[in-house]
C-alpha cells in the first residue's frame, strides 16, 4: 500500500467519523462502537467487496451484513462517503420523514438486511451463502459481528452449519473493541481466547489491528484463508477510535450530546481542543 493510498483512507475514515458524530445529538446514537468499526468498514467498502451503487441488485455482487447493527452511524457514512445515498439524508437521522436511525433498514440503499437484536445475521449469512455456493456463485458474503455478540449462543450453532458445508465464502469480522454495552466484556463472561473458539468451530482465523489499513491489505488479500473453511477475522479496535476523551470508557455507549457539544468533538477529532474535552464536560444523556 503506498503512503499516499493510505492517506487516503485515512482521510475517508476520518469524515466517515464526522458523519457519526454528527448523529449524535437530537436523539443520539452508539458512538463508540461505530467509531470503533469505522475503519473496517471503509477498508471493506473501498478495497475488498464487489459492491457499489450501481450494483446493488447483481446477484454476483458481495454482501456485507452489520450484525452488529447499533454500528450503522459507521455504515450510514460509508455509504453516503462512497454514493449510494445522497450525503444530506443523513440530516434525517431518527426523523419519522426517512428509515435512517438506530439500526439497518434495507429501505437504505447499500443495506442487505435489517439488524437490531444480536446474534441473528451471521445465521443469514450463511443461508446466502449456502446460496451462492448451490448456484456456483463466485461472491461472497462479510458479516460484521461485534465481540459481547459472541455471547449468544445462535452465534456458534451457525458456525457448526457454515463449517459443516465448508462455506469458504463466508468471511466473519468480529470487532473486538472489548466492551459489550457498559461493561468490558471480560469482566461480564469472558471471552478469551477467541482464537482458539473460533478454529474449535471449524475456521480459519487470523488476528490483526483493526484500525491498521495495512494490515487489513495483506489480511484480506488471502481469503479465503483456506480452502473448505469459513474465514474469520479477530479485528482488535478501540471503542471510541478518534476520541480520546470518550475512548475506552464503558459509559459512552449510547450517547445524545447537545449541539454545542458535537461542534467540540469534531474540533477534538481533528486534534483541535483535545485537553479541553478530556474531563467530565461532556454529559451522557
Amino acid at each position: 500500500m503506498t503512503e499516499q493510498h493510505k492517506i487516503e483512507l485515512e482521510l475517508l475514515a476520518l469524515r466517515v467519523r464526522e458523519h457519526i458524530i454528527r448523529m449524535s445529538t437530537d436523539g443520539g446514537c452508539f458512538i463508540g462502537a461505530s467509531l470503533s468499526c469505522t475503519d473496517l468498514l471503509v477498508y471493506l467498502y473501498t478495497e475488498v467487496l464487489n459492491i457499489s451503487p450501481s450494483l446493488l441488485k447483481d446477484q454476483d455482487r458481495d454482501y456485507l451484513l452489520l450484525s452488529k447493527g447499533h454500528d450503522v452511524p459507521a455504515l450510514y457514512g460509508t455509504l453516503a462517503e462512497l454514493g449510494f445515498i445522497e450525503k444530506e439524508r443523513l440530516l434525517n437521522h431518527l426523523k419519522t420523514i426517512d428509515s435512517i436511525y438506530w439500526h439497518p433498514n434495507r429501505n437504505i440503499p447499500g443495506v442487505e438486511f435489517h439488524s437490531g437484536s444480536l446474534g441473528h445475521l451471521l445465521s443469514v449469512g450463511i443461508g446466502i451463502a449456502l446460496d451462492m455456493k448451490m448456484r456456483s456463485g463466485k461472491n461472497r458474503v462479510f458479516v460484521i459481528l461485534g465481540d459481547g455478540e459472541l455471547n449468544e449462543g445462535s452465534i456458534w450453532e451457525g458456525l457448526l452449519v457454515a463449517a459443516a458445508y465448508q462455506l469458504d465464502n463466508l468471511v466473519i469480522i468480529v470487532d473486538r473493541n472489548e466492551f459489550q454495552a457498559n461493561i468490558r466484556t471480560e469482566e461480564l463472561i469472558p471471552l478469551e481466547s477467541i482464537d482458539k473458539k473460533f478454529k474449535a468451530f471449524g475456521c480459519f482465523v487470523k488476528r490483526i489491528h483493526g484500525h491498521d489499513f495495512e494490515q487489513m491489505e495483506q489480511t484480506f488479500s488471502q481469503l479465503p484463508f483456506n480452502m473448505g473453511q469459513p474465514s474469520v477475522v479477530i479485528a482488535d479496535t478501540v471503542r471510541g477510535r478518534g476520541l480520546p476523551s470518550i475512548e475506552h470508557r464503558a459509559d459512552r455507549w449510547f450517547v445524545n450530546f447537545t449541539h454545542e457539544e458535537v461542534e467540540m468533538l469534531l474540533d477534538e477529532l481533528h486534534g483541535e481542543k483535545e485537553s479541553t474535552l478530556t474531563s467530565e464536560t461532556i454529559m451522557v444523556r
